[in-house]
């Protein structure tokens, strides 16, 4: 009697140990397979992306002295908040002042900067519709001064003695401008490119001051800053045109799988004269998707074998083999 019950207990302990190292190898491959979905593959796509190099004008077979480099990285909508809080709901979610006061008290933007020796002009294209709303005439005055500040910049306080105040200037660069809706275009037809629109819908046309910007608002700009890139988003699809005297305008793309199965964002290197851009894309959601699935999958397949529900496909393989060689 003593001697069963020993056997029934170690008979116990070896299902328990078998079950132990069941659940332990499941819990590494659940993580192995959250560390590759949430990190890893991150890391091993984005290794191919390079900073662009802005080219040097040569002179007499030698390069000038180097200006300094700017490198950022654009991106645009990436509607975190999900699809009721980050989504754009035309114009019931319009900004009014007490939003603008809110998003400039906790990122504290500024429309005008300057880095390394580079203007950015930073747009609030809600604020360019041009239907007499309560920010609209504010915004203007501020593109204004904006533009009086950079006409001062290219033509020197000596060409304009008095006119453009006695504080430091801005350097002498034709701006970027930052902006969320693109400027007036018809439609996407002639955009190219793997994260451009999809071809049933490059030829909808684009409705002015609900797609794009108006042609009035968007000659403004153009007339007002004078740029040499534009950055815009809104569009989700990646597209890029030129306005007026060739100045180019470059439609981000969407930076969230929520909109784009090949969401991607921009690396530029900047100087005052010269830039240079670069894609760089993320990991494909499909397949992020068909990892899970895969991985999902295997684990139905061990729990069956470990039930005995199904046959261990190495233990059938090998019976197999064994039951050809003895044929």
């Amino acid at each position: 009697m003593a001697a069963f019950r020993f056997g029934f207990g170690r008979l116990n302990f070896h299902l328990l140990k078998r079950r132990s190292f069941l659940l332990l190898k499941l819990i590494a491959f659940v993580c192995s397979v959250l560390l590759f979905c949430e990190f890893l593959i991150y890391y091993l796509v984005i290794l191919r992306c390079n900073w662009p190099e802005v080219k040097t004008p040569a002179h007499g077979g030698e390069q000038e002295t180097l200006e300094p480099v700017l490198k950022a990285m654009f991106l645009a909508d990436t509607h975190l908040l999900g699809e009721l809080r980050g989504h754009w709901l035309d114009k019931l979610r319009r900004m009014n002042r007490y939003r603008i006061k809110r998003f400039e008290k906790v990122f504290n933007p500024e429309r005008l900067f300057s880095w390394k020796g580079i203007n950015f002009v930073m747009v609030n294209s809600v604020a360019l519709e041009g239907d007499g709303c309560d920010i609209c005439s504010e915004a203007e005055a501020e593109l204004m001064d904006i533009s009086h500040k950079l006409n001062c910049s290219r033509e020197g306080q000596e060409q304009r003695p008095g006119q453009c105040g006695e504080g430091p200037q801005l350097p002498a660069s034709a701006p970027v401008l930052l902006q969320h809706f693109p400027l007036y275009r018809r439609s996407d037809a002639n955009c190219s490119g793997d994260d451009a629109a999809p071809p049933e819908e490059k030829g909808i046309p684009f409705k002015e001051r609900y797609d794009v910007l108006s042609r009035e608002a968007s000659q403004k700009l153009l007339w007002w800053l004078r740029p040499r890139l534009i950055l815009s988003g809104h569009t989700h699809s990646g597209c890029e045109v030129l306005h007026g005297a060739g100045v180019p305008e470059l439609s981000v793309p969407s930076f969230s799988w929520r909109n784009r199965n090949n969401p991607s964002f921009i690396m530029g290197s900047l100087t005052p004269t010269e830039y240079a851009l670069a894609k760089c894309y993320l990991p494909l959601e499909d397949t992020v998707l068909t990892t899970y699935c895969a991985a999902a999958g295997f684990l139905v397949v061990l729990m069956l074998v470990h039930l005995g529900l199904v046959t261990s496909p190495v233990l059938f393989g090998y019976k197999l083999l064994r039951k050809f060689k003895t044929v």
